[in-house]
């Protein structure tokens, strides 16, 4: 058996890990218990240790200390979602107890683990049994007492995954919901397969993602290689122009064929939809115009986008955008997805926004970024999604400046909050204003089941509505209206004095116009009010208060 391992070692065993999370997240997402559309666990650690997979990969020889940096770093930055957070906080304890080490045998291993479950357990506000973290606590405290007796690095290994895998089978056990699905905890389902190629690596066979994975893991580009001046079409131009006439679109092939290159035309009774890479977008745009009205356009200038890529390589390890100096003592970042409801945001005083929320939740980095560009000496942060909001806690852990974490859990209860946003307060009194709103205002949604699922007693079909009040699953049936009626019935109840009903993308104004109608019928004496969201996942989010 191996005794130790080296900072070559460690690499191979993340780089396996990191494999076998992307060839396996499918299954780790679908030991979800909810089939509402999600990020899930599954995607979220996966997209996490992909960023230690790309930056080990540009280690050449690193030593053991610095693969462990390395994982470290890249893993803080990029944690999304709650268990990709956890995961990167398993993974400092390495770093950690690693630290100016060139080998390390079972014991190191189990005492770098045990740091990086202390970490975790600091960073969780309300610990619950039968989750990602009970797995690893479980796991680090058996391999710290077997390695008194035996420190060899691949008995450790192979110990661990033996208590790893009882582990994970009690969480059904530990968890009602869990139990009642039959299903494993997914977090620590996901740590038992990190474990798992560790050993796999460790006994020289390399986990390798699949090429029929959806998302491989693999490089970034060095766009440093490649020359600006070799881009000959510096304009990438988009746009969709409605067909007004009976000119016919293919027309506008050769024309476009003779201005640039990387041309993509498709078309249909109604519109025309193009991309093109050319050096006069003016005169691509009027010769669109000979057809109907353009309905969208975007012009991207690539050599200076080139040219920043290039510039992000060189300063991988430094922020991506110099942080801007404060000119004011408060700003507010929010988490949303949609371009409504990041204009709600704005409105309400948002300096910054993040595009993010259910399937796209965003990194450590991707916060602390969006930080960093506000103006402010105290910026507070609304993460809107119970799953970004230890994200936002890390990121605010690694900024220069005052960062404050707003720790509301649906987009509705960050419009709440910065309702209450007073500039001219104390830090202190903000802080109080916006987290006192939060448990005022109720979440209602409407979105549709991603799988078959028997939740709850309910047996849920792929593609039924589902009706949510403040996450718990209301209704579900083929017909939305049955579902809005539902929501409004549940609404009714309460009798909320005040609705805002947000749309999301593919919703009519007039579709949502009638589901208020359903809310106004239910409900006449309240105040409904139909908003433009344009949020994925939720074809409505239903604000209810007073």
């Amino acid at each position: 058996m191996k005794a130790t391992i080296d900072g070559g070692a460690f690499k191979r065993m993340v780089l396996s890990a990191a494999a076998m999370i992307e060839n396996k997240k499918q299954f780790v997402n679908e030991l979800n218990v909810f089939p509402v559309p999600d990020g899930d666990t599954g995607t979220n650690m996966s997209m996490t240790l992909n960023m230690a997979a790309n930056d080990l990969n540009k280690a050449a020889e690193p030593t053991l200390s610095e693969a462990a940096k390395i994982t470290s770093g890249a893993l803080l930055r990029g944690a999304r979602g709650n268990s990709g957070v956890i995961t990167s906080l398993l993974f400092r304890g390495f770093s950690d107890v690693f630290k100016g080490k060139e080998e390390a045998d079972g014991a190191l291993f189990a005492a770098a683990l045990g740091s990086g479950v202390e970490a975790a357990y600091k960073a969780v506000m309300r610990p619950a049994e039968g989750t990602i973290l009970t797995v690893c606590r479980v796991t680090a405290a058996a391999a710290a007492e077997e390695a008194e007796a035996n420190p060899e690095i691949e008995h450790i290994l192979e110990f661990s995954l033996g208590v790893c895998k009882e582990a994970v089978a009690e969480t059904q056990h530990q968890n009602p919901v869990l139990e009642k699905a039959g299903v494993v905890d997914a977090g620590g389902e996901g740590f038992l397969l990190i474990l798992e190629a560790m050993l796999l690596s460790l006994r020289g066979n390399d986990v390798i993602a699949s090429a029929s994975s959806d998302e491989p893991a693999r490089e970034e580009a060095d766009f440093s290689d490649f020359d600006t001046d070799s881009i000959t079409f510096q304009y990438c131009t988009e746009f969709i122009v409605n067909r007004e006439n009976n000119k016919d679109p293919e027309l506008l092939r050769p024309f476009l064929n003779e201005l640039g290159d990387s041309l993509v035309l498709v078309a249909d009774d109604e519109i025309i939809k193009v991309h093109v890479h050319t050096n006069h977008p003016g005169t691509v745009f009027e010769e669109a115009l000979t057809y109907g009205s353009l309905a969208t356009c975007k012009v991207e200038n690539m050599k200076l986008q080139h040219s920043e890529k290039v510039l992000e390589g060189a300063n991988r390890t430094e922020t991506a955008k110099k942080p801007v100096e404060p000119t004011k003592d408060f700003g507010v970042v929010a988490v949303c997805a949609g371009d409504g409801l990041a204009s709600v945001f704005r409105d309400l005083g948002a300096d910054g926004i993040i595009q993010g929320g259910q399937t796209m939740n965003p990194s450590t980095d991707d916060i602390l970024q969006q930080v960093e560009q506000v103006p402010a000496r105290t910026v507070f942060v609304l993460p809107n999604n119970k799953n970004i909001i230890l994200a936002a806690q890390q990121a605010a852990e690694l900024a220069e400046k005052e960062v404050v974490v707003i720790e509301s859990t649906t987009v509705p209860q960050g419009i709440a909050a910065m309702l209450t946003y007073d500039d001219s307060l104390s830090e202190d009194e903000i802080r109080d204003a916006m987290s006192q709103a939060l448990p005022g205002v109720t979440t209602m949604s409407l979105t549709y089941a991603a799988r078959n699922s028997d939740f709850d007693g309910n047996n849920i079909s792929e593609g039924d509505y589902m009706a949510l009040c403040e996450k718990a699953l209301l209704k579900t049936d083929p017909d939305m209206n049955v579902v809005l009626k539902a929501l409004a019935e549940k609404a009714a109840e309460s009798s909320y004095e005040f609705l805002n009903i947000f749309y999301g993308e593919g919703v009519s104004e007039e579709d949502a116009n009638a589901a208020a109608d359903i809310f106004r019928a239910a409900m006449p004496d309240a105040e409904v009010n139909v908003i433009y969201g344009g949020q994925p996942i939720y074809y409505y989010m239903i604000s209810a208060e007073g």
